[in-house]
């Protein structure tokens, strides 16, 4: 076998802007996707039923969707369906954020439920609205129990981002797939996007397991 590893070399260019571009899904898609979780789960702990039913909707629809095809049903399906047209970028931005958000909204509301009802009940009692108990007391502790959560959330978003390269977002995996395609050096680029995504990984999954150290709440 005749290996040439410095394709991976030659490709730096390529593959960093991919790797810059995996990154920037992530942040973007979280920074979107958090708030978003956070609306999905009031709605979810409401006692208004219309705001319960759509958020139940929207929540076990995109929980229970293989990612890949909500990418391929935004990209492909709701140009012909509703005439709306994306970018291949803005389709994996919604696709992500969608996705994302049905998983955020129930990290959310477990971590809000997992509040005693004492607190709420406290809460009430000293003259607080239902809003400002929600928003001061029941929010703020629950956002402790569910760091944990969120940052392993990170790590699996940070992986799923190569799934967009289906639609050619040009991605770490889409852009060591372009270099693989013109080099004809599978090897050498399949390991190239191996050792990237671990070297970017790597640091993450230890600051997880840090969060998990300092964070989790044990009853």
């Amino acid at each position: 076998m005749n290996l040439d590893w410095g394709i991976i070399w030659d490709s730096r260019d390529v593959l960093l802007q991919g790797a810059a571009m995996t990154i920037m899904l992530t942040v973007v898609t979280m920074l979107l996707a958090v708030p978003g979780g956070i609306v999905l789960a009031l709605m979810r702990l409401s006692s208004n039923r219309i705001a319960n039913g759509i958020a139940v909707a929207i929540v076990e629809f995109f929980r229970n969707l293989p990612l890949i095809l909500v990418i391929y049903w935004a990209f492909y399906v709701m140009p012909m369906a509703l005439d709306v047209q994306f970018s291949a970028l803005s389709t994996a931005l919604v696709a992500l954020v969608l996705n994302v958000s049905a998983y955020n909204s129930e990290t959310f509301r477990a971590g809000i439920n997992s509040i005693r009802k004492g607190q709420m009940e406290a809460a009430l009692a000293m003259g607080m609205s239902r809003h400002q108990a929600m928003f001061k007391v029941l929010i703020p502790q629950a956002a402790r129990r569910i760091l944990p959560v969120l940052a392993s959330t990170w790590i699996s978003l940070f992986k799923d981002t190569s799934l967009v390269s289906v639609i050619a977002v040009s991605e770490l995996a889409y852009a060591s797939m372009q270099v693989r395609a013109q080099s004809f050096r599978v090897l050498e680029m399949l390991t190239a996007m191996a050792v990237i995504y671990w070297l970017m990984g790597y640091p993450q999954a230890k600051l997880v397991d840090w969060i998990h150290r300092k964070y989790g709440v044990k009853e």
